[in-house]
């Protein structure tokens, strides 16, 4: 199960960060994402990690803004996002994929959370 918070509306330039609590995972190697879906457009990759090495990947879209993380202690991975901007809107979902290898396509994931909002107003 996989549960998001951290969504909110912030001004252009501001930060938030998005958590996403992972529970029974049935895998012992997988990789947390983070998707996220604006309105009437396709669900887009924005970030991942590999739960055991910590090895990281990003869209181009949130290079350099955005930073993926986790606890293992939490069972939790968190999306720092920093400079944000009204496109960075949308309803961000977090994703597992079972293994050590970093998918950005949606169909890769086996589990979803139920998503949180972010909007960035200009």
């Amino acid at each position: 199960q996989l549960v998001e918070s951290g969504g909110g509306l912030v001004q252009a330039g501001g930060s938030l960060r998005l958590s996403c609590a992972a529970s029974g995972m049935p895998f012992s190697s997988y990789v947390m994402g983070w998707f996220r879906q604006a309105p009437g457009k396709e669900r887009e990759f924005v970030a991942a990690i590999v739960w055991s090495d910590g090895d990281t990947y990003y869209a181009d879209s949130v290079k350099g803004r955005f930073t993926i993380s986790r606890s293992n202690a939490k069972n939790t991975v968190y999306l720092q996002m920093n400079s944000l901007k009204p496109e960075d809107t949308g309803v961000y979902y977090c994703a597992v994929d079972q293994g050590v290898v970093i998918h950005t396509t949606r169909g890769a994931y086996d589990s979803w959370g139920q998503g949180t909002q972010v909007t960035v107003s200009s």
